[in-house]
């Protein structure tokens, strides 16, 4: 290949991975708003915990019931149209939830949640396993380490932004409406529900305006069911004629994936988006848990970053993902033994132990999928679903038991199962490939 080619090919790999990582950014902000969104629908319209939770449970669910679809649509459009598409429809959800929470209609402010959900069910069945085959699938989740940081960039800019722009106050705003006669109340709560509305329809411009950008970019094409086709544990028993493996079902290593994705996703979740109501059950301040989403953006940030520096060069992404899970169990142990600001810390520092557990389960369960790469990928990305069951488990639980011991209970079996995939469950039915 000559210099100008490289030059050329560098170039535009270059300008594929800043793409992705907008794309990622903007996939974070979205994702890790629904912290201190809780905090918001809770007093705007006047909910208990469980129903504040629904904002977990919708978005979420959205990926589990629109991810296969996603992945037909993206076999229809190609890549770069899927990805405008997927940014349109966001823009859609996000009008719709500024304007039905301005109306206090909690039903419809969920619908545009789904909405975005759905957009983001279709970005990601596309962005994950396109970041996993731009290189060496060995070296996948050192990709995926990069994207993360803009991921979780965002992440940390979501709440303080939301908290700086529409929750300002909001713990004597909280007194107020709790003194006010009904007129009084319904005044207040108006004003504040209608804060929402500007900042989401600034985002369905931006939604829109990248969306037309990235239509026009030189962004290449891949297909995923070339780039990541099967080797090795393909071939026959005598090393010859290759098996042929195109039904789905035929890939344990792939719905043990799922799983784990499931099980990590509701822990990650857990320790970002239930990090405030963790903290107001510990009778911390409403003015300071609507921050603590941040905290924990704040350690995944740290763990992106030394995994960016460790793998692969000195610790492989299946041990690292073992490491991570082991520190998930410490860190739930502590938060569980300990109360205060120092429990809190704890249920933070879950953010760090989480950070490499994506970029490592992803491309490990997606390895030699061949044409089902597409298929096996809209799966995982269903398994996000973790996001909706197991959060809204600890907030109906923890009306009826300690809520430290739901969520030790809830947390512990998570990364048991994901140090078993770690250790073994990403080998299972791989043969010869490991």
């Amino acid at each position: 290949m000559s210099a100008v080619a490289t030059m050329s090919a560098r170039s535009h790999l270059t300008m594929a991975i800043a793409i992705m990582g907008l794309l990622y950014f903007i996939i974070g902000f979205f994702t890790w708003i629904n912290g201190p969104l809780i905090t918001f629908v809770q007093l705007a319209f006047e909910l208990d915990e469980v129903n504040a939770f629904l904002v977990l449970m919708v978005f979420y669910l959205s990926y589990f019931f629109l991810a296969l679809p996603a992945a037909w649509v993206l076999k229809w459009t190609g890549m770069k149209k899927g990805l405008a598409l997927s940014l349109a429809v966001m823009a859609v959800g996000a009008m719709l939830f500024g304007e039905f929470s301005t109306q206090r209609w909690y039903p419809g402010a969920l619908s545009g949640l789904f909405v975005i959900g759905g957009g983001l069910a279709l970005l990601q069945t596309a962005v994950n396993p396109y970041v996993s085959i731009l290189g060496p699938i060995d070296s996948a989740a050192q990709r995926i380490a990069l994207m993360g940081i803009c991921n979780k960039t965002a992440g940390i800019l979501a709440p303080l932004l939301l908290g700086t722009l529409v929750l300002h106050g909001i713990g004597d705003l909280a007194a107020q409406v709790e003194a006010a006669d009904l007129a009084t109340r319904a005044q207040l709560l108006d004003t504040f529900a209608a804060k929402i509305h500007t900042p989401y329809l600034a985002m369905a411009g931006l939604l829109m305006l990248v969306a037309v950008g990235v239509l026009f970019s030189p962004l290449p094409e891949l297909k995923p069911a070339e780039a990541n086709a099967e080797t090795g544990a393909d071939t026959g028993a005598d090393g010859g004629t290759p098996r042929a493996r195109r039904n789905i079902f035929q890939f344990p290593h792939l719905w043990l994936g799922v799983l784990c994705l499931f099980t990590y996703v509701g822990a990650e979740v857990m320790a970002g988006d239930a990090i405030g109501t963790y903290g107001q059950a510990l009778n911390l301040p409403l003015d300071r848990t609507k921050f603590f989403t941040s905290f924990t953006l704040f350690a995944m940030l740290l763990g992106y970053l030394a995994g960016l520096v460790l793998i692969p060069r000195f610790i492989s992404q299946e041990r690292y993902l073992s490491v991570s899970a082991v520190l998930g169990i410490v860190f739930t142990t502590g938060a569980f033994f300990t109360g205060g600001y120092l429990s809190v810390g704890f249920v933070a520092a879950l953010g760090f132990a989480n950070a490499m557990m994506w970029p490592a389960i992803f491309p490990m369960a997606i390895r030699g999928l061949g044409r089902s790469t597409e298929t096996g990928s809209a799966l995982l990305v269903m398994g996000i679903a973790g996001g909706a069951i197991i959060p809204q488990a600890f907030a109906v639980f923890k009306q009826h038991f300690d809520f430290q011991l739901v969520f030790l209970l809830l947390m512990l079996p998570c990364y048991l199962y994901i140090l078993f995939y770690a250790r073994s469950g990403h080998r299972v039915g791989m043969g010869s490939r490991r």
